[in-house]
């Protein structure tokens, strides 16, 4: 199977979001880690109210990570930055402008293929960086062994087996209201243990 299911996917998204480019990958954590890199942020500054491995993120990239009340609905930015964690949002035509929002297809998401991820954006330049950091640093459907790879990259692209179930899902929940998520879904990541180690 080749990765022209993952674009098709992508401009399913893309086109319902109201975004110029979307870059799957295999999950929002990795998305957002990307966008992270991409625009070499200095630290993460991130609600003390969201999903585990938001905060990881810090140790695994050795960057500061900093805790903030914030009561937030559907998404919230990171450090105040063009990042978004958009993990629980669905809306048509939500996209906001200018931003890197990413979004989760985690089992409990609106659009569940069990795992994976996509980054929504407007950037031509950034959208075939981000590309490339996805499939370890080369293009799509060019066989690795056939091109001089020239950019870092890490494996954190979206299969096109998830991909192609992603279509089919996409089809059956476009239209259907999402649930409303905000901060209190989430516990306080600051009174738990493994922040010590950060």
């Amino acid at each position: 199977m080749s990765f022209d299911k993952v674009t098709q996917f992508e401009n399913k998204i893309s086109t319902f979001f109201g975004s110029k480019y979307a870059v799957a990958t295999d999950s929002c954590t990795h998305a957002l880690e990307l966008c992270i890199r991409l625009k070499k942020l200095k630290n993460i500054v991130i609600p003390k109210r969201t999903y585990a491995s938001i905060a990881m993120l810090s140790k695994k990239l050795n960057i500061k990570l900093i805790f903030q009340e914030q009561n937030w609905i559907d998404y919230y930015y990171i450090n105040g930055s063009k990042i978004i964690d958009a993990a629980v949002y669905w809306k048509k035509n939500g996209y906001i402008k200018n931003t890197y929002m990413c979004l989760s297809f985690q089992y409990q998401k609106h659009l569940n293929i069990g795992k994976g991820g996509m980054i929504l954006l407007d950037n031509y330049s950034d959208y075939r960086k981000l590309i490339r950091m996805s499939y370890d640093g080369r293009e799509r459907n060019i066989p690795w062994r056939k091109q001089n790879i020239k950019d870092v990259g890490f494996h954190y692209y979206l299969t096109p087996e998830s991909a192609e179930v992603g279509i089919k899902i996409f089809e059956k929940v476009k239209n259907k209201s999402p649930k409303k998520w905000t901060s209190n879904d989430y516990p306080d990541l600051s009174k738990m243990k493994f922040t010590k180690y950060i």
